[in-house]
């Protein structure tokens, strides 16, 4: 085994802190910067520091072998990107503000890519010509840019991160499943290789595109996404991706609809207040504009319009709120009661719940009036039904019915079955076995490498710091010097001997700090063993600590050496 240097601290680029940051939100973000992982450069922009770069490195390496174990092929590719491949594909347009655009000195428009999908396809355009050539998969490791509007939470929502991307080639669909289910399963033993608690969701495509997509998210306070979990069966899905069935009802014994003088109820509450009746028996109806065109969207009383699934929908077209101009020019639309029946030169889309056959409260169009018993199908039409409500803790199960579990989580992984988009744009085809040319078929396959270390830190820290596995932590044991020149001395000779038996050591050394200071940081720091050579250093014996579980014994220095060792 190879003899690894000796870390030593009173030589290393990294200052650990008492206090958390200022700006710090999130617990991965205080401890990270504590324990002299990380420091911030800029917004959204970080620089990794030595102890930083090893678990980063580490988290690579998982990565890098499973990747390789399914036979895909590292390589690397520019970061800088020509605007024509994302034009022709129209993602220059549909990522919007989040894409890093610029010029160079001749006016050329470029970007700083986000993901690689285009540049990939081009690559096996130049490279693969028959169908002798595929199935293939390539993989990086790279940096990646998105123009946050507000980076936070330290590391796991920046401006650049580091990610493996990767991308499947096959002819056909059958090969495409197979390669999607390769990532699946390495994912799987990537992220538990790592130590993480992860699930397995349903997915929305997003800019991405294609049609099966399917997310891992790490569960944890800090994390960004919602998703629910059935505890009576196996569904999982993100929020934002779940979708119900279109329920009609028989609404035919419901009166003809009828219009009441509502004054001052300009709003859900205060109308069902003024009536007795429930919000869920109104019809709430929320104005949009889609690329400058008003669009009703329609949910019941009692839920509140999910505008990022309203913004999924349309995209990539620009979707904002009506304002007070947009009201002043449309004499028909009255703000506090607008309804559905009657709406001309708007679209109006609406939840499932809205279904063919029942009947609402709603707006009558009129300032101070309502209508009852106004029925979707007979007397109002609903364009396009869509889920839009925001997802609530024991909504049913689209699959069994069961009551759901809203958790929060953390993104680490997704996977898209993308289908034929970005080799239709690009117009990827390669000989078929028939001699006719075969358009070919893709993957992609996205891993947050700067995310699984914010979610590890999120995941597994405690009231005292970090605490890594021994598969991504910067050493596999911290030696500590308590103080004096022949604790210092043996915890030299032991981290030494450990070093030459090929293990990583970081060892404390620094003169003139507490050994309460030293014994912090090292729980701080997070190493998964902690040695220390103490008052009895004297007889040759030395304090073995498990970080994770506190546990203390005394061993002498081979006993330690022959335990960390094996």
């Amino acid at each position: 085994m190879a003899n690894v240097p000796v870390q030593r601290m009173s030589k290393l680029m990294a200052k650990t802190l008492r206090d958390d940051p200022a700006d710090a939100e999130v617990l991965s973000h205080k401890l990270l910067v504590r324990a002299g992982y990380v420091r911030r450069t800029a917004a959204g922009i970080w620089s990794w520091l030595p102890l930083g770069l090893k678990v980063l490195a580490n988290v690579e390496r998982v990565v890098r072998e499973e990747m390789d174990a399914i036979g895909a092929q590292e390589v690397l590719l520019p970061a800088l990107l020509p605007r024509e491949p994302y034009e022709a594909t129209g993602r220059w347009e549909e990522y919007g503000a989040e894409l890093f655009r610029l010029q160079d000195r001749k006016g050329t428009d470029y970007l700083l890519g986000p993901t690689h999908e285009e540049i990939f396809t081009l690559l096996v355009k130049d490279q693969c010509s028959s169908y002798k050539d595929l199935p293939v998969i390539l993989y990086q490791i790279q940096n990646k840019y998105r123009d946050e509007a507000r980076p936070r939470a330290g590391v796991l929502r920046g401006r650049e991160f580091l990610m493996k991307d990767s991308y499947s080639f096959d002819t056909e669909d059958e090969g495409l499943a197979e390669s999607y289910g390769l990532h699946r399963q390495a994912y799987q033993r990537i992220f538990e290789r790592l130590g993480l608690d992860y699930r397995i969701v349903a997915a929305t495509a997003g800019a991405m595109g294609g049609s099966k997509s399917e997310e891992f998210l790490a569960p944890a306070e800090a994390g960004e996404d919602t998703f629910a979990d059935c505890p009576n069966c196996d569904f999982a899905a993100n929020t934002e991706a779940i979708s119900y069935e279109l329920a009609p009802v028989d609404g035919s014994a419901v009166p003809a609809a009828e219009e009441i003088p509502t004054p001052d109820t300009p709003t859900i509450e205060t109308l069902a207040a003024s009536l007795g009746v429930p919000a869920s028996a109104t019809l709430k109806n929320l104005l949009v504009k889609v690329d400058g065109e008003i669009v009703a969207v329609g949910v019941p009383g009692d839920r509140e319009v999910d505008l990022g699934k309203v913004e999924e929908h349309f995209a990539p077209a620009t979707v904002e709120m009506v304002t007070e101009s947009d009201f002043a020019a449309r004499a028909d639309l009255v703000r506090g009661y607008v309804g559905p029946q009657g709406l001309e030169k708007v679209t109006y889309i609406a939840d499932p719940r809205v279904a063919p056959g029942t009947a609402w409260i709603t707006g009558a169009n009129k300032d101070g009036m309502h209508a009852k018993n106004v029925v979707a199908g007979r007397d109002f039409e609903v364009d396009e039904y869509v889920d839009v409500v925001v997802v609530l803790e024991g909504d049913p199960c689209p699959k069994c019915g069961t009551g759901l579990k809203l958790d929060r989580a953390i993104e680490i992984g997704h996977i898209f079955q993308l289908g034929r988009k970005y080799a239709d744009a690009l117009k990827l085809d390669v000989l078929g076995r028939q001699g006719k040319p075969v358009r070919v078929t893709m993957g992609s396959y996205g891993i947050g490498v700067t995310r699984a270390v914010a979610a590890l830190a999120e995941q597994t820290a405690d009231e005292k710091g970090l605490c890594w596995s021994a598969e991504v932590a910067p050493a596999d044991v911290h030696v500590v010097a308590a103080g004096k020149a022949l604790q210092t001395e043996l915890a030299l000779e032991v981290s030494d001997k450990l070093a030459a038996a090929g293990l990583r050591v970081l060892v404390d050394d620094r003169a003139g700090v507490s050994p309460g200071v030293k014994f912090t940081d090292a729980e701080l720091i997070g190493v998964p063993k902690i040695l220390v050579a103490g008052r009895r250093s004297g007889e040759g014996v030395v304090e073995l600590k498990d970080r994770r579980t506190g546990e203390r014994e005394e061993l002498t220095v081979d006993e330690a050496i022959a335990r960390l060792t094996a």
